[in-house]
């Protein structure tokens, strides 16, 4: 890479990347080559998918200490917000591999430093729809019926007003993290550029899209019951950046220097 290309004019640059236009079967595609790609590099995906597992074992067992089934539910959407962040070496794992290099966790840690500010940005914007979301989960309690022993009936309005409040949060969140972090990775590009990618491109591929939120949910959810999150984590994890590259066009702003 010239160092011509350290130097970038961001007025020069577009205000988005394109996309592409998805069919149906692309997130099947995703999973596909993410469990490639942990079949490339079993060490490193499993070693990164057991230290993410441990972290969500430990948010769920603090929470319960608690003593607080909504702040487990809150906790553990908390961690589902910033997973993204946290799945930031998994896509470094897929791009040395894409690249035909051996994948390297240092090399991981690397570009973690690398890109930290950035990924701090992300984090903070998490953070603060995170404890927005939080306060609209406690403020929905007014909801609760103050019957002794409700039942299903009189926890209607409770449960229907808290699954849409969660469901517009987890919404907004999805669709900024979709494809935002795997780019930041991948190009030099700020971080408001690669957030209205990602969202643009959820728009555009709104089926596609909303298929891949309901295939990680669905993921998440049976990995933490069934003990296979050091599994699924990073077969969703690589999965993402096979949905970047198959997605995004970013080829107008320069890639990040290939591993020395």
């Amino acid at each position: 890479m010239s160092g011509s290309s350290d130097h970038i004019d961001p007025s020069s640059m577009p205000f988005v990347a394109p996309c592409r236009q998805l069919d149906m079967g692309a997130p099947w595609r995703w999973m596909r080559l993410g469990w490639q790609d942990i079949r490339t590099a079993p060490r490193q995906s499993l070693l990164y998918g057991f230290v993410l597992m441990l972290i969500s074992y430990a948010v769920a067992y603090l929470s319960y200490q608690i003593g607080s089934f909504i702040m487990m539910v809150a906790m553990l959407a908390g961690f589902m917000f910033v997973g993204p962040v946290l799945a930031f070496g998994l896509y470094s794992i897929s791009r040395q591999i894409q690249g035909g290099k051996k994948p390297v966790l240092g090399y991981c840690l690397q570009e973690g430093r690398k890109h930290f500010s950035n990924e701090m940005i992300f984090a903070a914007i998490l953070l603060v729809v995170f404890l927005i979301w939080a306060r609209a989960a406690s403020t929905i309690h007014i909801f609760f019926p103050v019957e002794a022993e409700p039942d299903l009936s009189d926890l209607a309005i409770f449960l229907g007003v808290g699954t849409a409040v969660g469901a517009l949060f987890s919404a907004v969140i999805f669709c900024a993290s979709a494809l935002s972090l795997p780019m930041l990775l991948d190009r030099k590009v700020d971080v408001v550029t690669a957030v209205i990618t990602s969202i643009n491109a959820c728009f555009r591929n709104k089926g596609v899209m909303l298929l891949w939120g309901l295939i990680i949910t669905l993921c998440v959810f049976v990995g933490f019951f069934t003990l296979t999150l050091i599994v699924l984590l990073p077969l969703i994890g690589h999965a993402t950046w096979h949905a970047y590259q198959e997605t995004i066009d970013a080829h107008n702003w320069p890639a990040h220097g290939e591993q020395e």
